[in-house]
């Protein structure tokens, strides 16, 4: 699994003029990425990672100060564009097997205590954030 993870100040996710999901004031935004070795104990592992990780003001993380997430699905982060001008998705994990894991990270944040929002799978979104650092860091499980 892969996810992309910035530090916001606020984000939000809207799907056909419909806000979906959005969290406000300090937190993370994740987009994540699903392979086709991916397994619901990966989720697990990445979702314990995105609680811990200690990447907001003064070194704290999600779990220390109870900070929000908005989780994403984000099947181009496996994209491949190293040849010709088009990417492909060969590593993606198709949608019927991306989908589940995708909300067993969800899942598994709740179930550590984090309060999570999150976007539509295979909804065409508009995500608003705003990066504060600017820190993004890419997390590979």
């Amino acid at each position: 699994m892969r996810a992309v993870v910035q530090r916001v100040d606020g984000a939000s996710v809207v799907v056909g003029g419909e806000t979906v999901g959005e969290i406000v004031g300090e937190g993370l935004c994740v987009l994540v990425g699903v392979g086709h070795e991916d397994t619901p104990d990966k989720a697990a592992q990445l979702a314990r990672k995105l609680w811990s990780v200690r990447i907001l003001e003064s070194e704290k993380s999600c779990s220390d100060v109870n900070a929000p997430l908005l989780v994403i699905s984000q099947f181009t982060l496996y994209g491949d564009a190293r040849k010709g001008r088009r990417p492909t998705w060969n590593a993606a994990a198709p949608g019927d097997v991306a989908e589940p894991l995708v909300d067993e990270v969800v899942a598994q944040l709740r179930a550590l205590g984090a309060t999570v929002e999150t976007g539509r799978f295979g909804a065409d979104m508009r995500i608003s954030l705003t990066n504060n650092g600017p820190f993004t860091v890419l997390i590979e499980i």
